[in-house]
Parts: C-alpha cells; sequence; structure tokens
C-alpha cells in the first residue's frame, strides 16, 4: 500500500550538503543494501564518457532512467561514485513513510518528496530551481512508477519535459547554459541458475494454494499456470465468480472493474476513455482528500474502507504489470520469469522474494539538449519522444543479453 493516511502530505527537502552522500559512498553503504536488499550484486557501467562529458562541460544535467525495479534509485550511485558526483531525486511521499531511517537516508542522499496523489507544485519547483543551478544532477523517473517488466517502457509521464523545458529557459537567461537530459537504460541480468530458483519459489505458491504436483513440470507452464490461478483468486475476491476466455481479455474486465467500482464509491465518474494510472493517480488523490477533511472519530471509522478503496486501485494498476506479450513462445528469458514471479508474490505477499543473485546493467545514451520551446498543441512533444526512442532501443537490445528460455 503506498497512499499515506497517516499524516497529511508536506514536501520534504533533501539535505543540501556533501558530507553525507560522501560517506555513504566512501563505506560502500549503497552496495551493502542492495545486496541485502535487492540482491543486486554486480553492476556495469556502459557509455560512461557520455556522463562525464555533460559533467565536465557544467550543463544541467536530467538523467531519465526506466524504472522496473526499487533498487532503481540506489543503483544510480554506482556511476555517480565512479564520475564523484551526488545526485537529487524526485522520490514518491509514501517512501518517506516506511521508517524513520529509511527517510533519513533517503534525504542524506539527496531524494526529495513528489505528491503522486496532487500536482506538487513546491516539488516541481524545486526540481526546475536544483536542475538550473546544475550543482548536481537530477534524477526523474519519466514512467512514474516501478512496473517489473524491465524489457518494456511504459509511457512517459510529460511532467519530465515540463520541468525539463523550465529549467532550460531559466539556465539560458541565467548565464547562457544548457540544459540536456541524459537517458539511462537499467537492466537487470540473473547470475544464478532461473531453473533452481523459480522451482523453489513457484513450489511454495503452489503449496500455499493447495496444489499438489503429479511430477515436475516446466517452469514456463508452471509460471502460467500460477498466473491463471492467481488472477482467478482475485477475480472471486473483487467480483465473486471466475471469469471465462483469453487472460489478457480477462485482466483488462478485472482492472476496469476495480477501477469503476472505486470511482463509484468515492462519487466519481468514470472516463469513457482513459489512461489507467491517470485514473489510479485521481483515485488515490480522492481517498487522501477526502479522509483529511473528515473529523477525527470519521477518519477512524472510514479508514478501512478508504484503504480497501486504495488497495483496489493500486492492485487495477498491478495488473498492468502482467503484459500480453511478456511470455510469448520464442521470446522467454529467465528474467521474465524472474520477474513474473515476484509479481505474483507481491500480488499475493505483498513483497517479493529477492534471493535471486542479481547484476544490473547501467548504460547511458548520448546526451540530448532541452529546447525552451514548447511544441505545438496536439503534436508529441520531441523531448519525450527523443526520451522514449534512446530508451526503448537500448532496453530491446539490452534484452538480448539475458538467456532464452524454452
Amino acid at each position: 500500500m503506498t497512499v499515506v493516511l497517516s499524516r497529511p502530505y508536506e514536501f520534504i527537502p533533501p539535505h543540501r550538503g556533501d558530507r553525507w552522500p560522501s560517506f555513504i559512498q566512501a563505506f560502500r553503504l549503497i552496495d551493502w543494501h542492495l545486496r541485502r536488499k535487492e540482491g543486486v550484486v554486480e553492476h556495469e557501467c556502459r557509455n560512461l564518457d557520455a556522463f562525464r562529458e555533460v559533467l565536465d562541460r557544467r550543463e544541467s544535467v536530467l538523467l531519465t532512467p526506466n524504472h522496473c525495479r526499487y533498487a532503481d534509485p540506489i543503483v544510480l550511485g554506482w556511476p555517480a561514485r565512479v564520475v564523484k558526483t551526488h545526485l537529487y531525486a524526485m522520490a514518491s511521499w509514501h517512501l518517506f513513510n516506511t521508517t524513520s531511517f529509511e527517510s533519513f537516508a533517503l534525504r542524506r542522499m539527496g531524494a526529495f518528496s513528489i505528491n503522486r496523489e496532487g500536482n506538487d507544485k513546491q516539488a516541481v519547483d524545486k526540481a526546475i530551481e536544483y536542475l538550473v543551478e546544475g550543482k548536481r544532477p537530477l534524477v526523474v523517473f519519466p514512467e512514474g512508477t516501478t512496473n517489473r517488466t524491465n524489457d518494456l517502457l511504459k509511457p512517459l509521464l510529460d511532467g519530465v519535459a515540463f520541468i525539463a523545458r523550465r529549467a532550460a529557459k531559466k539556465r539560458q537567461k541565467q548565464d547562457g547554459g544548457n540544459v540536456v537530459a541524459l537517458p539511462v537504460a537499467l537492466k537487470y541480468l540473473c547470475l544464478d541458475d532461473i531453473e533452481s530458483w523459480a522451482d523453489h519459489q513457484l513450489g511454495r505458491l503452489e503449496s500455499q494454494l493447495g496444489w499438489h504436483q503429479a511430477g515436475r513440470r516446466d517452469i514456463i507452464g508452471r509460471t502460467m499456470r500460477l498466473v491463471e490461478g492467481m488472477l482467478a483468486l482475485k477475480e472471486i475476491e473483487y467480483t465473486g465468480t471466475s471469469a471465462s476466455g483469453p487472460l489478457p481479455e480477462r485482466r483488462d474486465r478485472l482492472m476496469h472493474f476495480l477501477l469503476d467500482d472505486a470511482e463509484q464509491k468515492m462519487e466519481m465518474t468514470s472516463p469513457s476513455a482513459s489512461d489507467v494510472r491517470e485514473r489510479v493517480r485521481k483515485i488515490r488523490s480522492r481517498v487522501v482528500g477526502h479522509y483529511f477533511s473528515l473529523s477525527e472519530t470519521e477518519m477512524q471509522s472510514q479508514r478501512p474502507s478508504l484503504l480497501q478503496i486504495a488497495e483496489e486501485a493500486d492492485f487495477a494498476q498491478n495488473l498492468l504489470s502482467f503484459p500480453d506479450c511478456y511470455l510469448w513462445p520464442g521470446e522467454i528469458t529467465d528474467t521474465r520469469i524472474l520477474e513474473t514471479i515476484q509479481r505474483i508474490q507481491e500480488s499475493i505477499y505483498g513483497k517479493a522474494d529477492q534471493t535471486m543473485r542479481l547484476k544490473v546493467i547501467v548504460e547511458f545514451a548520448d546526451a540530448i539538449e532541452v529546447s525552451d520551446q514548447r511544441p505545438p498543441r496536439g503534436e508529441a512533444d520531441p523531448l519525450l519522444e527523443s526520451i522514449r526512442t534512446s530508451l526503448s532501443g537500448m532496453l530491446d537490445r539490452l534484452s538480448g543479453e539475458a538467456r532464452l528460455i524454452g
């Protein structure tokens, strides 16, 4: 659950000094965290000269990575350490409300909060300010949220282009300097044998569902069987019965049922056509806004039902992480099996098993100079298109480094 009802949103600024991030880097604390919490034990940086060159030219740098794992922002500390810089990064407000230690560590590493449930003008203004001053690169994930589909790029949010253009205009006026966007592809690869890991994890899931195996099945068939089983369980949980038909159609029907139901409960008008992520954002915003408008007594009585509505919206968005083509014959890799099983575990347990050892490739594209001119109304944003094309091209190529299965 990422909706925060423990306290109203307040902007959390980053720590601006260099002593804390230098200490964290010097003692390799990010290495320890990634190994212990995320299973990421190796890394490889590619085309790092593209990053060095823009830093040497003292340009304002906007890093725009794909976002497939919770490890992504911390992973970027590795190339930052090599080129001897620190980073600022936008981070969801809920991450500052997990533990006091994590909130402390996030701020010391340069993270600042963004309210995903509303229009956070203060966070956007601060992002522009940090980018204009150019003391550190700024990290903004243009996909907005994690998706655990490392080989596929989700549609990019236009906020990243707005921040870049506003900063470019101010930087040009300030000292004639440039703002550049630097796409960064993050690709995770399995270091251990997927068959052994998947057999163990699938066995645990199957046992919890009370399934008995007549004999060892291949991991692809077992994974697909669990995907269908999980979907059927969720259909029964939310609609009272399991549906029939192809899995993609059932996924979409359940997704829209959940969103329609949440919008109806919050007395919202269901749009005839709208981006799922935008519908989820509006539902979450309505839940938070309604909750903090209540009296203390009303909060206590309505909190469970409001949390349930937010959970429905979150699960609808989670269903987006089961794309049609991810387990097509001839295209199935060990990393896709890993991601699919981990998504099932998150849906059932709330967290994924991280015992598979991973290597991450961090590849930098060539810099894209940011113009302060907005695109004509109705036309595709050229900056977003450039970022999308660059990221998609790198991810398509990097996906070929995973091991094919079947």
